[in-house]
């Protein structure tokens, strides 16, 4: 993979992070740093899942199907991420 193919990955999987985490109700208690990694996962997971199901992703331009499917797997992600290490209540 060339430094611009991991600058691309990092930016993208920030983009879907975010986006995910806009996604989801209510506040999550984790970092940028772990959105950004549920992220990556959740855009290269994305777009697997988007070719199972038979959304193209090679096309020129913006592939908004595989990005809302991308999307979608983050804010899973995130949820679950933010359910398992989030900041806890003390009793």
């Amino acid at each position: 993979m060339t430094v611009t193919g991991i600058i691309t990955a990092l930016i993208v999987g920030l983009i879907v992070g975010a986006l995910g985490r806009l996604v989801v109700p209510g506040r999550q208690h984790i970092s940028i740093l772990l959105t950004m990694v549920v992220g990556i996962v959740a855009a290269l997971l994305g777009t697997v899942l988007a070719n199972a199901i038979g959304i193209a992703t090679d096309t020129p331009g913006v592939d908004w199907g595989e990005l809302v499917v991308q999307v979608i797997v983050a804010a899973v992600g995130v949820a679950l991420v933010a359910g398992l290490t989030g900041r806890r209540r003390a009793l």
